[in-house]
């Protein structure tokens, strides 16, 4: 059997994640956010472009409120706190990134080719979008447990990828816990050494490279 026409069925097992790929907690449930007003899911979007430029780390509730053009009410509506609300800001657009991620497993390519594409969707989301805003997300409370749930969640659905490319003979077999640990961290990693000041190019074209010169020595061993 090819490694294509064995990666249908891989395909949709991929579809349910296994126990160890658990989805993170959202910051936000989906009752409290159907919970919400109109306008305060309105302000929700608004508040994640804001947060990405960063220079959020000294802002208070109610200059938040002055910016958005509503009051605090409405903001308390939302969460007790700037650092929660924040939080809640970054949660949905990781959930959204991920979300999109996992529409690339619906394929009925290779387990491999699914792995380049979800790698390529997940590094999305640690591409920082200004100095600022590396800046702060490292400083704010609870940001890097939140970072540390949603890049374990990409080191379990790349194992799976890989576990399904052993199967269909696509690679040898490897210890893919190892391998998938190096593979979903690597975006993590380099947002590390940018805002250390190491890296000169774009976290999200360096992890992919990298993720593709790894990707390629697992097909070589490949009889």
């Amino acid at each position: 059997m090819s490694p294509r026409s064995a990666s249908a069925g891989s395909a949709r097992r991929a579809l349910i994640p296994p126990a160890r790929a658990r989805a993170p907690k959202r910051k936000l449930s989906r009752e409290a956010e159907q919970a919400l007003t109109p306008r305060q899911l309105e302000i929700l979007d608004a508040l994640e472009d804001w947060v990405l430029r960063g220079g959020f780390a000294d802002v208070t509730m109610a200059e938040i409120a002055r910016r958005m053009g509503c009051s605090l009410r409405t903001l308390y509506g939302i969460a007790p706190s700037k650092d929660e609300l924040v939080l809640i800001v970054l949660d949905r657009r990781l959930h959204r990134i991920g979300r999109d991620a996992m529409q690339v497993l619906e394929s009925n390519d290779t387990p491999l080719v699914r792995l380049r594409a979800y790698l390529r969707a997940t590094n999305l989301a640690v591409q920082p979008t200004t100095a600022a805003f590396a800046r702060d997300f490292a400083a704010a409370p609870g940001a890097p447990a939140l970072n540390e749930a949603h890049t374990d969640y990409i080191v379990a659905i790349a194992r799976n990828l890989l576990e399904e490319a052993i199967e269909t003979g696509e690679i040898e077999p490897v210890h893919a816990p190892a391998i998938a640990h190096v593979l979903g961290r690597l975006g993590n990693d380099f947002a590390g050494i940018k805002r250390a000041g190491v890296l000169d190019g774009s976290v999200e074209t360096t992890a992919n490279r990298v993720a593709e010169i790894l990707i390629r020595g697992l097909e070589a061993s490949a009889p």
